[in-house]
């Protein structure tokens, strides 16, 4: 058994590993091919990397790139992951970042358009999409994604929306060194950059189940058995067509828990009735399984 538990965790490590290395790959195509052609600011710690090095180009005597930036800004939040998340998370986000910080320097700039507008929706939606997918499997790209985590495990906010509430100086920013134009063509690539993330990222998207079932005790034990939820049940519920005797069952889960739920169902009681609605807000302990 404990053979086994090594040789899934391995496994869960090398897919991380390749994770991050498609992050690397994604990020550096939307700051060489996108983002940099438009004069685009991505979000976080990436859109202040790309920030010091518009301006040390200008105003300095020594340009500082935007991979080595993106690495330098980003070491202060390892050290706040290895704090406040878990050591293993801090391992992998540090070499995706690593990666990405790689990626960015040695993938040559290919400029597909210089269209502002086209620049700030596909940029935004690749790193979006790197993103998402990264969190989606337990790793981090660094930056901001780290404190919204903290946050998230704080207020319950969503990694996208936190996001763009701290991207209004990158904003601005762009809007300095570019014109105003440009910021308002950032502010669109973040927006993408957000939805996009949070489509992907799906742990974080919440949603209520309601199942009615003549065998509680059957599904309860196969959806925990499945994933990690507790379940409140009333018993005492009647069918109105046939008037027999069912119980409710409710529970709370991830987006990402859909496939386990659905095999539970399928398992225990395929004949029953089952109502899964998006949930706005939790109150109240939810529990995430630790990254």
């Amino acid at each position: 058994m404990e053979d086994l538990q090594k040789l899934i965790e391995r496994h869960q490590y090398v897919g991380r590993a390749g994770t991050a290395f498609i992050y690397g790959i994604l990020v550096s195509i939307a700051v060489n091919f996108f983002w940099t052609p438009g004069h685009i600011y991505s979000s976080g710690i990436t859109g202040l990397a790309q920030l010091i090095n518009t301006l040390t180009a200008r105003y300095a005597p020594i340009q500082l790139s935007t991979a080595l930036m993106l690495f330098l800004l980003n070491v202060p939040l390892f050290i706040l992951a290895w704090v406040k998340i878990s050591h293993r998370f801090t391992i992998f986000t540090i070499i995706s970042v690593a990666l990405a910080s790689i990626m960015m320097r040695f993938i040559q700039p290919v400029t597909l358009t210089h269209d502002p507008l086209i620049c700030a929706i596909f940029g935004g939606a690749i790193n979006g999409f790197g993103t998402g997918l990264s969190l989606r499997y337990g790793i981090s790209t660094g930056g901001l994604d780290i404190i919204g985590i903290v946050l998230r495990q704080k207020t319950g906010a969503k990694m996208g929306k936190i996001n763009i509430s701290f991207n209004v100086l990158i904003i601005a920013a762009a809007g300095f060194v570019f014109g105003w134009p440009y910021a308002l063509y950032s502010a669109v690539g973040l927006v993408v950059n957000a939805r996009v993330m949070d489509m992907v990222y799906t742990r974080q998207q919440l949603m209520q189940v309601m199942i009615v079932t003549d065998r509680p005790k059957s599904v309860t034990d196969s959806i925990q058995n499945h994933i990690r939820r507790g379940i409140t049940i009333v018993h005492g519920a009647e069918g109105a067509y046939r008037h027999d005797e069912k119980a409710i069952l409710f529970t709370v889960i991830s987006r990402y828990e859909m496939y386990d739920l659905r095999s539970a169902i399928e398992e225990s009681d395929p004949r029953a009735f089952v109502s899964i609605t998006e949930s706005m807000q939790i109150m109240g302990h939810f529990y995430e399984p630790k990254l």
